[in-house]
């Protein structure tokens, strides 16, 4: 299975990462959390939902990974103030690894310059920064493009869950077709 990075600092919405992680987990796929410092408690928005930072992001490389979820909230705007986030944003994106984005998520997305002509949907009051960044933006519940699966809101959650759970069978069923030739 899959080997799924959550990218995360305080104050992210907590629904858009708990709601994912649970059915990746429950889909049996490994949850890592990556954040700004190792060992470090982050809590959502709300205060309901708390996670432990188990890698810094300056010390992983998105080739340890599979996939990458950036829950929304203000967590993406914390974690743009990091060079090495970043980085390993834009790295992400480069490699064609799945990246799932939801609400304030794709302001990562153009803090690292990886969104000239991609076609994306965020929480609508970030519109203008995606645009900016040479986004398409669309005003739909989930838009995928390419690697990239985006949402606007926790209200789209299943709708995005869906996509990701998809994007990771079809990365799975491509991995198995290169292991055959």
């Amino acid at each position: 299975m899959a080997r799924i990075a959550v990218l995360i600092a305080d104050d992210f919405e907590d629904s858009e990462y708990t709601r994912p992680v649970a059915v990746f987990s429950r889909e049996g796929h490994e949850i890592v959390h990556v954040g700004l410092q190792s060992g470090k408690r982050v809590r959502g928005k709300k205060g309901a939902a708390r996670a432990v930072v188990e890698r810094g992001v300056g010390e992983v490389s998105p080739l340890d990974f599979d996939a990458l979820l950036i829950p929304g909230g203000h967590s993406p705007g914390h974690l743009q103030k990091s060079a090495d986030a970043v980085r390993f944003v834009r790295g992400f994106v480069e490699s064609g690894r799945p990246v799932f984005a939801i609400c304030h998520g794709p302001q990562l997305l153009a803090a690292a310059g990886v969104l000239q002509g991609r076609r994306v949907t965020a929480y609508s009051a970030i519109a203008g920064e995606l645009e900016r960044a040479g986004a398409r933006f669309i005003n739909a519940e989930v838009v995928e493009d390419g690697n990239l699966v985006c949402s606007r809101k926790p209200a789209d959650l299943p709708a995005f869950i869906r996509a990701a759970l998809a994007k990771l069978q079809e990365q799975r069923l491509n991995l198995l077709d290169t292991d055959q030739i």
